[in-house]
């Protein structure tokens, strides 16, 4: 039996296919250490062909990925200077092929296959935690913690958060509704519940921020591109003025007490405090990509044992920028930067300047709270993560060119007749 190449890379008609592999693809990252490298085979196995079915499309626009490949490039690199050369040059080579696959599927997933993708990818991953999950008990706290299936409730948390955030991208960015209603809707009970039960400020703060932004966004959208530009500068200006009056004011503070953390979150300044010490010692390069938590190394042995990780394994500073200066040093600081910083800006531009973005008003949520996020948490630095996965998706999305503005109708409108997710490398030529 033949399958029409459309049904698997064309956006828009391959739905069907695309939506599994995206929901596939989130199970793998959430439980891959459960399950084993099978699994990331499996993950593998959902893009990687795709490039054998239409090249032509697949790998269209790579020579502008220079920049969103500027830091694994590096990572990988970094195996020569590294304290373990081994482990580095094994994680620099699967992170890279990691945006390979993140990529591919950019260039074969529209927006809202992406989303509903997510939605159930995230349904799946969060019955499964909810079904099989345990509590953990944390010592620095003393309280037992929802952890689901996974080893912390902060990406118990995470998952949530995405759960929440694309549950309501789907009903009001692209005004989903029919057979996607009472899923969507499910998927979103579910993400506020986890969420509650994994008790992660992060997760929770973070995900009322973004959609905050989100619910702002939809209201500027009624607007002129023009009129959007002079308000949100002016939203900005009040905002900082705001965040500055609560911070002095001792806001902060009273709402870490809501979650029961203290100023120190619980531990992380420690923690941040050695992780600057760390980087200290090779500002410029690092100590090689993932070169840091390795077993027998002085220093992480000695982490693991003050912040009672049994495991030794699966830790990091709970701080993207951090971890980041750690492995790779201000060089790989700054690749990873631009990166994320490109991307909310990115999205941003193409929000305030466009007469209708609905693909940039999804993407730059994503792009946003991956930016709080990366304050306290590690999510875009290591292969076969969710958040990873979401930022080079969002970044390969800059480089092709958004679609014409003859196409601006609503999406419950536009997308029977032209899909909102337009290929457009050639001004003037829909793909």
């Amino acid at each position: 039996m033949r399958v029409a190449k459309a049904s698997l890379v064309s956006p828009g008609e391959n739905s069907g296919y695309a939506i599994a592999a995206v929901a596939l693809s989130l199970f793998v990252f959430a439980y891959s250490s459960r399950f084993g490298q099978v699994s990331i085979l499996l993950y593998y196995a959902l893009w990687l062909p795709l490039v054998l079915v239409d090249y032509r499309r697949v790998l269209a626009g790579t020579g502008r990925y220079g920049w969103i490949f500027a830091f694994a490039v590096f990572a990988c690199l970094s195996f020569s200077w590294s304290a373990a050369p081994a482990v580095t040059a094994r994680a620099g080579l699967q992170y890279l092929s990691h945006i390979i696959c993140a990529l591919i599927a950019m260039r074969v997933v529209d927006i809202r296959t992406l989303t509903l993708g997510m939605v159930t990818g995230i349904g799946v991953v969060l019955m499964y935690s909810l079904l099989f999950g345990v509590y953990h008990f944390d010592p620095l706290d003393g309280t037992y913690s929802f952890v689901g299936a996974f080893a912390s409730k902060n990406q118990l948390g995470f998952y949530a958060s995405l759960g929440v955030y694309f549950a309501f991208a789907s009903f009001f960015t692209l005004g989903e509704r029919r057979i996607w209603l009472a899923p969507a809707a499910g998927v979103g009970l579910i993400a506020c519940y986890s969420l509650y039960a994994a008790q992660s400020a992060t997760s929770a703060l973070t995900t009322v921020a973004v959609l905050g932004i989100c619910l702002g966004l939809q209201v500027l959208a009624a607007l002129s591109p023009q009129t959007r530009k002079t308000v949100f500068l002016a939203v900005i200006v009040i905002g900082v003025i705001a965040v500055v009056g609560a911070v002095y004011g001792g806001a902060v503070d009273s709402v870490l007490g809501i979650f029961g953390k203290d100023s120190t979150l619980t531990g992380r300044t420690y923690l941040w405090q050695q992780g600057i010490e760390a980087a200290g010692a090779y500002p410029l390069i690092g100590v090689g990509y993932q070169a840091y938590w390795v077993q027998g190394f002085s220093e992480a042995e000695r982490l693991w044992e003050e912040f009672y990780i049994g495991s030794r394994s699966g830790f990091h500073f709970h701080n993207t920028f951090i971890e980041t200066m750690v492995e790779t040093g201000a060089i790989g600081l700054f690749l990873l930067c631009s990166i994320l910083l490109i991307t909310v800006c990115g999205h941003l531009k193409r929000l305030l300047s466009q007469a209708l973005a609905t693909e940039s008003s999804v993407l730059f949520g994503v792009a946003i709270l991956l930016l709080m996020r990366a304050f306290v948490e590690v999510d875009i630095l290591n292969p076969y993560h969710v958040g990873s996965f979401l930022l080079y998706f969002s970044a390969g999305r800059l480089t092709v060119r958004a679609s014409r503005p003859a196409f601006a109708r609503p999406y419950r409108q536009a997308h029977v007749h032209a899909p909102a997710f337009m290929d457009t490398d050639r001004a003037g030529e829909v793909r």
